[in-house]
């Protein structure tokens, strides 16, 4: 594979559940891709289908009775078109992941130190004495304090933050070219979160990998990722680098993302902005738009058309989902940006309502 080449390119992914209630979308025809030792933070709210996406990279969506379409290719292989034996030689070895919740990811009756490795022995012919050094290693890499004692303890007696680093190093256990990370600050306080954000940055810088981070919050990608896919009911929305992201954000969506987001320099007094509305449902998800039902700034026509990604004009890699035009998001975005709330934001771009 060429320094040019993506490791990861997931094109038009789909993934469906059949239930009881009809078919839940989970994820709708996405496309992305991540380049050797680049982040790329996917961001979006609960339901969005985040990761679902990275989870069926891994192949581990197929137990769950999972319709799956589209290609994941990962150095040239589709990864989709692996057999479940195939894909174990992957999983854990060359792509590894870091599951949302630490402290059900981690077996509870095993001590921390056998679960490493296991991990590693797993994929590598070594020794328990090589694999326990190793595990020793690890925790230190990680930053755990006497990895020699916690080595040999149990999951409970690790603190939030120490066993989320402890599924950090298992995920690095074989050196992996791309590292997934769900919600990886999850229920972690600010202090923690920024330190465990800076290891992976710092491993990342070490060990060259590729990662790709899943949240909700921009914030926590604001410094760490190069680019950023943002989801919403299945589909990203909106993708171009972090920096393009945070200085001129195209989709009302992310716009809102953006304004829930706490600032150092407002006001204490001032109200955090929410967007309003609820995600929809991915069984019936709604017509044209889906973002419609919620935003501030839709027209009659976006019931009825569905707008799919397109370049940004002047922007090189920046794509979006909406039918707004260029000159009237980027108006709007200028005001909302200003502090002012949507409906003084259209008052003052003066928005043409189209008729019903």
């Amino acid at each position: 594979m060429s320094a040019t080449e993506p490791l990861l390119r997931v094109e038009d992914l789909r993934v469906e559940f059949s239930t009881e209630d009809g078919v839940v979308h989970a994820v709708d025809g996405i496309t992305y891709e991540v380049g050797p030792g680049r982040t790329l933070g996917i961001v979006g709210e609960s339901g969005s289908g985040k990761t679902v996406a990275s989870l069926t990279t891994l192949g581990l969506t197929r137990t769950q009775g999972a319709r799956v379409s589209g290609r994941i290719l990962f150095e040239g292989r589709d990864l989709a078109a692996l057999s479940d034996a195939e894909l174990r030689a992957i999983r854990g070895n060359d792509i590894a992941m870091v599951f949302q919740d630490p402290l059900s990811s981690l077996h509870p009756f095993f001590k921390v130190g056998a679960q490493l490795i296991e991990a590693l022995r797993a994929h590598r012919e070594v020794s328990k004495q090589q694999a326990r050094a190793r595990a020793i290693e690890l925790l230190g890499l990680v930053g755990i304090p006497d990895p020699q004692r916690r080595v040999d303890e149990y999951p409970h007696e690790f603190s939030g933050g120490m066993r989320q680093r402890a599924m950090i190093a298992m995920a690095l256990a074989n050196e992996p070219k791309l590292l997934i990370a769900d919600e990886p600050t999850t229920a972690l306080d600010v202090t923690v979160q920024a330190q465990i954000l800076a290891l992976l940055e710092r491993l990342q810088r070490e060990l060259g990998m590729a990662i790709v981070i899943i949240t909700h919050d921009l914030g926590v990608v604001a410094e760490m990722a190069d680019d950023i896919a943002v989801m919403y009911a299945g589909r990203i929305v909106e993708t171009a680098s972090a920096e393009l992201i945070f200085d001129g954000p195209e989709h009302p969506y992310t716009w809102g993302l953006l304004r829930s987001i706490p600032t150092l320099d407002g006001s204490r007094e001032a109200d955090l902005v929410p967007i309003p509305g609820t995600p929809p449902s991915l069984i019936q998800r709604p017509s044209g738009c889906h973002f419609h039902p919620r935003c501030p700034y839709a027209q009659p026509s976006h019931a009825r058309i569905d707008p799919q990604l397109r370049a940004v004009p002047d922007q090189p890699g920046h794509h979006v989902a909406c039918l707004l035009e260029v000159d009237v998001r980027r108006r709007l975005w200028a005001q909302l940006h200003a502090g002012r709330m949507p409906e003084e934001a259209i008052a003052a771009v003066g928005v043409p309502e189209e008729p019903q």
